[in-house]
């Protein structure tokens, strides 16, 4: 097969081995992600439907109860960790700010359910860790949401890395940015600029994971060390250190990565990986704009692309994403990316967080 009619190949869901079967889930945390992307990914799934919504409050819970003809029960957060409705659902999807997930996914273990978490997976290391700890003493599967990762673009690129089609790899530019305040509505209160709900800033945190965590997928490879620096001009940042940012990162393979990532920029996201004969290009990336191009750029000038036809990249993602999940809890096959990948994620990122406010590389252990 050459590499073009390889490339062609890019819708194929190389992990499915599900023939039938229904994952009922529970969405934890009603904000707009979750109504506006979750549930309507979760509608055009093949194996997942949304059966239980909680939130905050009844009224906003009957409210999407209302709106999703699959939900058959609205409770709120202290009713689903009392363990309200739980023969209504198979697994939770957990979408709370960061600094609430790990007693969401503590509820959820001592329930017995399968756990598919935001990321970053908590606001802390620390915390993360015990989030970590609680699935594994609950001894359920924990997948931590990645979407990137089910990309079937993404996923390619993995592949053609591990084929050698651009010889090996040296060098990652990624980028990540967007109008945060224009995607919440103008609220300069809203929970990603509060250090004790996001964690250690806003922008590294919330899209410089996206990134880290696709240069780590696609090069099968983890950071060792890391530069960074960061600043926040706007008074809506006051509070966190990286309304922009830029960071670097060491790999265990010899690679280096170059990223940046702003939430007051351009709407933009691309991905490069360098190898020493050729370099594959995903652009644009992490926001789910379309269309959506895989090129593979080779020394004997020879430049394949793809489109891979999809026009609503975000839902896609997200449901594929939810598919594979269903895939693996009902297979019960453990799911990747889990805790212990996730937590590695956590690690960068603190580390990052350090070296922009010391000044120089940290090593991550």
């Amino acid at each position: 097969m050459t590499v073009d009619e390889y490339l062609r190949g890019v819708r194929r869901r190389d992990w499915e081995e599900l023939e039938s079967g229904t994952l009922r889930i529970a969405m934890v945390g009603l904000g707009w992600w979750t109504r506006e992307q979750a549930i309507p990914a979760v509608r055009e799934s093949k194996f997942c439907e949304t059966t239980v919504a909680v939130s905050s409050s009844h009224e906003k819970a009957e409210s999407v109860a209302e709106e999703t003809e699959t939900v058959t029960a609205g409770v709120t957060y202290d009713d689903f960790v009392e363990g309200t409705a739980t023969d209504e659902y198979d697994a939770v999807y957990v979408c709370t700010p960061n600094a609430y997930h790990l007693p969401y996914v503590e509820a959820a273990a001592d329930h017995g359910k399968a756990v598919l978490c935001e990321k970053p997976v908590e606001a802390t290391v620390e915390r993360a860790e015990k989030l970590v700890e609680s699935a594994e003493e609950g001894d359920v599967p924990l997948m931590v949401a990645y979407r990137m990762q089910t990309d079937p673009q993404v996923r390619r690129m993995r592949e053609l890395v591990r084929e050698g089609a651009i010889g090996d790899p040296v060098a990652v530019h990624g980028h990540m940015g967007q109008q945060m305040l224009d995607v919440v509505s103008g609220d300069p209160d809203q929970w990603r600029l509060d250090p004790e709900l996001a964690g250690y800033g806003a922008t590294v945190m919330d899209l410089g994971i996206y990134p880290l965590n696709t240069a780590r997928f696609v090069l099968d490879a983890d950071p060792t060390s890391v530069t960074a620096q960061m600043h926040s001009e706007n008074e809506a940042f006051r509070k966190v250190p990286d309304q922009h940012a830029t960071f670097t990162i060491q790999f265990d393979n010899g690679a280096y990565a170059a990223c940046t990532a702003s939430q007051h920029s351009h709407l933009s996201g691309h991905l490069r990986i360098v190898g020493t004969e050729g370099e594959l290009v995903l652009e644009p990336a992490f926001l789910g704009q379309t269309p959506q191009t895989l090129s593979l750029r080779q020394p004997n000038g020879q430049e394949l692309e793809i489109d891979d036809g999809r026009r609503d990249l975000m839902g896609d993602e997200m449901t594929e994403e939810f598919d594979y999940f269903a895939d693996r809890v009902l297979r019960e096959v453990p799911p990747s990316p889990n805790g212990d990948h996730a937590l590695v994620d956590m690690q960068a990122l603190a580390a990052i967080y350090e070296a922009a406010d010391r000044g120089e590389r940290v090593s991550i252990e």
